[in-house]
């Protein structure tokens, strides 16, 4: 636990030494929410924004912790410092359980201020308990995508290798996911694909929390598979990263 702790505190350090890569992890999602306000006010008025806003929200929030935890990653292997813990002594699992504590601030306040924001611009009315279950997913998203990127940091030699796997992963699940529209439109083999994305389990909890009526029953679930999701990448990610280093 202490070597964990000694590797979180390094990635914050990391981070805080760093702050054009933190003004681009908080600001983008909120400049992006803003101008897909300024889009959504030119729609009809019959037009559903709460069926759109809040999973937009969660998705950008989904690539860009993906995105800049896999880039962070990677720099740190091609610097050597992974190398170097190893050398020392640190075991796969106290390294990648260190990055996931260190990230996990970051993640937290990209999925707070992305969700405020979206609540805000789109005057969006919740009671507290929607609110709450809303960042819930989002934070449960933003987890589970800082877990991918870890994943697909150990397949990347360098940051642009990273590149590739937007199209290939981030990219499908807006369209896989219900986010554009809804699964039961999509061919019974987009749908079962679809399901292989965490923005999907998001997407499926937001729809039900913005619909009245609402339970926990309702929506545990999915909730239960994307923390299942972070969990298995978790997992993958402590098992593939001695076999790049």
């Amino acid at each position: 636990m202490r070597r964990t702790v000694l590797v979180a505190g390094r990635v914050v350090r990391q981070l805080l030494r760093n702050p054009r890569f933190l003004v681009l992890s908080v600001a983008a999602p909120l400049v992006i929410v803003y101008l897909l306000k300024i889009f959504f006010d030119t729609l009809p008025e019959t037009f559903d924004v709460a069926r759109y806003a809040v999973p937009v929200a969660a998705f950008l929030v989904h690539f860009l912790a993906f995105l800049l935890c896999a880039i962070s990653l990677v720099q740190e292997r091609t610097m050597g410092t992974m190398e170097r813990m190893f050398v020392n002594g640190f075991r796969r699992t106290e390294i990648i359980a260190g990055y996931v504590l260190g990230f996990l601030g970051l993640a937290t306040f990209q999925a707070v201020a992305g969700l405020a924001e979206a609540i805000w611009l789109f005057e969006l009315d919740y009671d507290e308990e929607t609110l709450g279950m809303l960042f819930v997913v989002v934070w449960l998203l933003a987890i589970a995508s800082v877990m991918l990127g870890i994943f697909i940091s150990t397949f990347a030699r360098h940051e642009g290798q990273v590149f590739p796997f937007v199209p290939l992963i981030i990219l499908p699940s807006v369209f896989l996911s219900g986010l554009l529209v809804e699964v039961d439109e999509l061919p019974a083999w987009a749908d079962w694909l679809g399901h292989a994305f965490p923005l999907f389990w998001a997407n499926d909890v937001i729809q039900d929390v913005i619909e009245s009526g609402w339970s926990f029953e309702d929506v545990q679930g999915s909730l239960a598979v994307l923390a299942a999701y972070s969990v298995v990448l978790l997992l993958l990610a402590s098992l593939t990263l001695r076999e790049v280093e």
